[in-house]
């Protein structure tokens, strides 16, 4: 159980772009150069926060999803991920009031406040204002009466002057700066189409980048203060959420794709196959030419395997060995950027030509929480289970006669494809809402032969 005891805080921004991941990010490593153990998650489905998050800390960035999980699931799935740590920061996402519609809170970067009792430290973009950092904060402290705006940050002040002139245009709210950073390029952290560079293909640059944050949020934030607010937390009676499955299936060794090219796994997903009874056997597919010896399965997730297209097509001999993995009808799960490694062709670059279908890059971004239906029985889903998930990619595929839908998505048609032990799809599921999916999947590798 996780009480009152655990330090907490959410750390949000007005909008997106406010600069609250270098704030988060900068907070993480300046508490655990004080020696504290720092529990990071990110709300939302994103997958590049999170990995710099683990940099920072060296525990695994969790991600807190409202509509992925269920609200249920949030102070447990917390609990779990806060086990033994000092204090927990939580990175929000986009700006704190913004969820899944203009209409409600739900799954907001408040609605997952409220529901961990924590109070919000909220992350300001004050380069081109003065006074009205007050009508920003006041609408924002009063807007919801059951969320508490426990402190500000005041990010990319231009000088002394300007300083000044907001603190004294804030003070008279009772909502208290509590940290003033100067616009400093040098803690950019490059982007791209899907939002930054994922730490995983930059971990030298990216450690410097979480070094300089972390030194200029030790410098420029009331540490001190910070913490007592953390530790302002309510009560938060909830029992840690377990991946261990009621009874554990057959020993059986999944091979999951890793490295730069496919960084895109929840933490989760990856301890629910271990609870499942499941070895887990990481391999890169841009450079590894054969995948993990004794495999029963493969688990694809997401990433970006366009930018990596050169090195991905260049492995034929691993190329080789997933499309006779897939012809055996082993159990095959893709998540996004797997699924565009699965087909024929990506932007002219041959990929592993298990799905008949091409991909190609757009310029359109396609992205938002889905839900959806299994239409038939896969290894991955019961034929009629749901599920929720979330979609974001620039890429386009166009499928060959006669392939079998892997989804069907609601008020959108079908997704995916289902082909002898291979489910192939764009969505990003969360497994904690549904274990039944990495326990079916286990029993389907047991059942297969192993190579």
């Amino acid at each position: 159980m996780v009480g009152a005891s655990l330090p907490r805080l959410v750390v949000a921004g007005t909008h997106s772009g406010a600069g609250k991941t270098t704030v988060a990010s900068g907070l993480m490593a300046a508490f655990a150069r004080k020696g504290l153990r720092v529990a990071p998650f990110k709300v939302g489905p994103d997958f590049i926060d999170p990995s710099y998050h683990t940099l920072a800390t060296g525990r695994p960035g969790r991600n807190l999803d409202a509509f992925l999980s269920g609200p249920e699931l949030i102070g447990p799935l917390f609990a779990h991920g806060a086990g033994g740590a000092d204090v927990a920061v939580v990175e929000g996402v986009m700006g704190l009031f913004d969820g899944k519609s203009g209409a409600g809170e739900y799954a907001s970067t408040a609605h997952v406040a409220k529901l961990l009792e924590a109070p919000v430290l909220l992350v300001i973009d004050a380069s081109a204002m003065a006074r009205s950092a007050a009508a920003i904060v006041h609408g924002y402290a009063t807007f919801d009466p059951d969320l508490r705006i426990g402190g500000v940050i005041l990010n990319r002040v231009g000088s002394p002057l300007h300083e000044r002139m907001l603190r004294e245009a804030i003070e008279p709210l009772n909502v208290p700066v509590l940290g003033v950073l100067r616009r400093d390029p040098t803690m950019n952290t490059p982007d791209r189409h899907l939002g930054l560079v994922p730490a995983a293909e930059r971990k030298s640059e990216a450690r410097n980048t979480l070094d300089v944050a972390g030194t200029t949020v030790s410098r420029s934030c009331d540490l001190d203060a910070i913490l007592r607010l953390a530790r302002s937390a309510g009560p938060l009676n909830a029992r840690a959420w377990s991946p261990e499955a009621p009874e554990r299936g057959p020993s059986t060794r999944v091979a999951v794709g890793a490295g730069p090219s496919f960084s895109f796994l929840y933490e989760e997903n990856l301890e629910l196959l271990r609870g499942a009874g499941s070895e887990l056997a990481f391999f890169d597919p841009a450079s590894d030419e054969n995948l993990p010896e004794g495999a029963d399965a493969l688990y694809l997730g997401g990433g970006f395997p366009e930018t990596y297209a050169e090195a991905l097509a260049a492995n034929e001999p691993l190329r080789r060995q997933v499309r006779r993995f897939a012809a055996e009808g082993k159990p095959v799960v893709a998540e996004c950027g797997g699924l565009l490694y699965l087909v024929e062709e990506l932007d002219g670059h041959r990929m592993c030509g298990v799905l008949d279908a091409k991909a190609r890059m757009t310029d359109r971004l396609t992205l938002g929480y889905r839900e959806a239906r299994a239409p038939q029985d896969s290894p991955l889903a019961e034929s009629g289970s749901r599920v929720r998930a979330h979609e974001f990619h620039y890429s386009a595929v166009e499928p060959g006669v006669g392939e079998r839908p892997a989804w069907e998505l609601e008020g959108r048609g079908p997704e995916g494809f289902v082909a002898g032990g291979v489910h192939a799809s764009y969505l990003h599921l969360h497994w904690a809402a549904t274990p039944e999916i990495p326990r079916r999947l286990v029993l389907a590798a047991s059942a297969g032969v192993r190579v």
